[in-house]
């Protein structure tokens, strides 16, 4: 049975914190119950800081740690920045009442991945979606939701979608796309046209690769996939997969698991057209909807 991603009690930064301190401390030979007793942490703190489960650790207690275990300064700097952040409030937090239990996790994976790769069959990938193409599709969902809270959720979609352009932490990410996506006409064709304009500009930037599996290519997997995201963090914290289906989600982080996502990836990524003829089918579609 598949594993699922136990992210509760902690964030991705105090896990990555408490990864590095529990190598340092491993490095030096020393037990939970020496440090303990050599420094002003008891053990239970201890084994909660290794675990990502302590809150709002203190820069000043980080230093104090990375001293005792003889960490060159310039880690020890790196890890006071991961304290800072462990504890800076997530920039989704006033979204938290839109949010399903699997989503908010997710978002917190996009969140820190350094790179990202998408699978989507179905919808354009929310983080190349364009206000007008969102507001449909959410719109349709939930055909009862209040215009405001469409428009929150729209809202938030467009702050998702910034981490492709920030000047700082840019996410590498690449995207293979089913051709029908582009044919299933989500508000009108005014909005696909666009929708398809847009795609095909985020496919010029250097950070960003879009890649189209055409109608030619078949099954290339030679079985049903529905879309999945493959996650890959900086600083050793193991790479997951956010898998998507029409009851819910579900994020893995099992090595084996993940090597098979990664394998069916590199299977439809090899299926699809590469970088430059993707665009140019992109911009040959936005011209269809045009006329």
């Amino acid at each position: 049975m598949p594993s699922k991603a136990d992210l509760s009690g902690t964030t991705l930064p105090r896990r990555q914190l408490g990864r590095a301190l529990r190598d340092a401390r491993h490095a030096c030979g020393a037990t939970l119950d020496r440090v303990a007793r050599d420094t002003e942490f008891s053990r239970a703190t201890l084994s909660r800081i290794e675990l990502g489960q302590y809150e709002r650790i203190k820069a000043r207690e980080v230093e104090y740690l990375c001293r005792y275990y003889g960490l060159p300064e310039e880690r020890a700097g790196y890890l006071k920045a991961v304290a800072e952040q462990a504890n800076t409030t997530v920039w989704w937090q006033s979204y938290r009442h839109l949010l399903g239990g699997g989503f908010a996790t997710y978002l917190e994976l996009e969140s820190y991945a350094s790179r990202i790769e998408v699978f989507q069959p179905l919808v354009v990938p929310g983080l190349l979606q364009t206000a007008q193409y969102a507001n449909r599709i959410f719109t349709a969902y939930s055909p009862d939701a209040a215009p405001e809270t469409v428009a929150e959720r729209v809202e938030l979609r467009m702050r998702r979608c910034a981490r492709l352009t920030q000047k700082h932490r840019k996410a590498e990410v690449e995207f293979v796309i089913h051709e029908s996506v582009l044919h299933a006409v989500v508000g009108s064709t005014r909005i696909m046209a666009a929708q398809c304009r847009h795609i095909a500009d985020a496919s010029t930037r250097e950070n960003i690769g879009i890649r189209l599996l055409p109608f030619s290519a078949g099954v290339p997997t030679g079985g049903v996939v529905t879309p999945f995201i493959v996650l890959t963090f900086p600083d050793r914290e193991p790479t997951s997969v956010y898998a998507e289906a029409a009851l819910g989600s579900i994020t893995f982080d099992d090595p084996e698991d993940v090597r098979r996502y990664r394998s069916l990836y590199d299977v439809l990524r090899g299926a699809a057209l590469d970088e430059t003829a993707s665009r140019d089918r992109i911009r040959k579609i936005a011209r269809r909807y045009e006329q």
